[in-house]
């Protein structure tokens, strides 16, 4: 039910005011919030591909070097789970805003002490074990944040626009991966001697300037208004966890589903193909880091129009639009940059990962939210995101530098053989895909869903009921 208010009845006007100044202030915490945190976090990816190996695992061919250097890229997302649940039990039971503070403080202090790290030629094997104390730390805090972003302003957004909304903080991804991206191309560009000269130590370093910005940020945030009623009324779930592994298993499957093909083909085109294109195929120059500043700079657009579109179109329909690009995009991505031209291989990543990909990703945001009730919607999204997380994203690089240490043993080692491994790579991200498509039929629709109910949409939807819709004069917010 709708209210509307006479001509002369201004009591409203001062708290839709007050309520419109929040929602644009939890826009900007959000998403310049995962911004700045997600800068570390692609920071890592890109050192992942193109240095870390060499400096922490030197004593390994290259291709068990890239290998040993993806593997503590999987290490980061295997502990999210972990995150997940932890700062998930946290989120929906104190609230919050103090989950998106901690995140901040935790990963920008972890990618800050990566840049101190001693190398293996001083320290031994020391140093990847310290590497991968500081990364399973920076996977702690990446599991909150996400989840945590999407539900913060999934649940001030207003009826209507709350795809948009929701997005924010996931275009804010973005522009961390693209500000991530361009420090490291003026660090590498006209520098041969990056790694003797510790120069790939001063993006990890300038992190301790976004530790105190991100932080002072998320502290200015009010906490989200579906949790502030849930506080009033009493209905604030004491375990959260168990809530959801009781009652959202059908739930927790089709998120896990949903961001399998999302996940994964990001981890894919983001650290496995510019590994692809510099190490295997051999193109010179700081193109890796190039490619992705252009993908995530056509995925900063995609994200926030698919929110959009989901709002005009509905979430499910969108996303299975955007994982059948994805799907019709895999091979032809993958033969186009085996190659080796650098323009057709910069444009042909843009595309996949910058709209296909990024499209999936910009459209979950409120759908995954949305999905689950609101006993334990924080937490059900955690485990969702990070559980997929692990099975795509974090395991996708290891998966496809095997497939090409093994296209390169079936040659008699010769290296150059790599270049074949593109038919199995692109294989293995149509089955990841297909599996997301076959989930969009199971998903229920969700567009202005009540955030309030607690009980999951495929509950709702499963006893032949329409899901309720969200009524009242919060619809009228913004």
């Amino acid at each position: 039910m709708t209210h509307d208010h006479s001509p002369f009845d201004t009591a409203s006007i001062p708290d839709e005011r007050e309520r419109k100044k929040d929602l644009h202030r939890a826009a900007w915490a959000c998403s310049l919030g995962s911004a700045l945190e997600y800068y570390d976090f692609a920071l890592y990816t890109l050192a992942s591909a193109l240095i870390f190996g060499p400096l922490f695992f030197p004593e390994q061919t290259r291709a068990m070097s890239l290998i040993a250097s993806f593997g503590t890229y999987f290490l980061g997302f295997a502990i999210r789970p972990l995150g997940g649940v932890l700062f998930g039990m946290i989120g929906d039971r104190v609230g919050r805003k103090f989950v998106l503070a901690s995140t901040v403080l935790l990963m920008g202090i972890s990618s800050t002490l990566i840049g101190a790290l001693p190398t293996f030629h001083q320290v031994g094997y020391l140093a990847p074990v310290l590497l991968v104390i500081l990364r399973l730390l920076q996977g702690l805090g990446a599991g909150a944040e996400q989840a945590g972003a999407a539900v913060m302003m999934t649940e001030y957004a207003p009826e209507g626009r709350r795809g948009f909304y929701a997005a924010l903080p996931f275009l804010g991804i973005q522009l961390g991966t693209i500000l991530a991206a361009l420090v490291y191309f003026l660090v590498v560009s006209g520098n041969d001697n990056v790694i003797e000269s510790g120069l790939w130590r001063v993006p990890f370093f300038s992190s301790v300037v976004i530790v105190a910005l991100g932080l002072y940020m998320r502290m200015s945030l009010k906490e989200s208004p579906t949790f502030i009623r849930l506080k009033a009324l009493q209905r604030v779930c004491v375990n959260p966890l168990k809530s959801a592994l009781e009652h959202s298993r059908p739930t927790l499957l089709i998120g896990i589903g949903l961001r399998l093909g999302e996940n994964g083909g990001s981890s894919i085109y983001q650290a496995l193909a510019v590994s692809y294109i510099v190490g295997v195929v051999g193109l010179q120059g700081p193109v890796g880091v190039l490619t992705l500043i252009c993908a995530a700079s056509l995925g900063a657009m995609t994200v926030p129009i698919a929110g959009k579109l989901s709002d005009r179109f509905g979430r499910v329909v969108v996303y299975r639009a955007f994982a059948l690009l994805q799907l019709a995009l895999a091979f032809p991505v993958w033969w186009v940059l085996s190659l080796g031209n650098v323009v057709a291989s910069v444009i042909a990543i843009s595309i996949a990962l910058g709209i296909g990909t990024w499209g999936m990703f910009g459209t979950q945001a409120a759908l995954m939210p949305e999905l689950f009730g609101s006993r334990h919607r924080y937490m059900g999204v955690s485990i969702a995101r990070e559980a997929s997380a692990v099975i795509a994203g974090g395991i996708a690089p290891m998966i496809g530098a095997g497939i090409i240490a093994l296209v390169v043993a079936s040659h008699d080692g010769d290296a150059s053989a790599g270049v074949k491994a593109w038919l199995p790579i692109a294989c293995y991200l149509t089955l990841l895909t297909l599996i997301t498509l076959y989930t969009t039929f199971k998903t229920p629709e969700t567009l202005n869903r009540d955030l309030d109910e607690p009980r999951d949409a495929w509950e709702i939807a499963s006893t032949a009921t329409a899901i309720p819709v969200q009524s009242g004069p919060r619809t009228r917010t913004a």
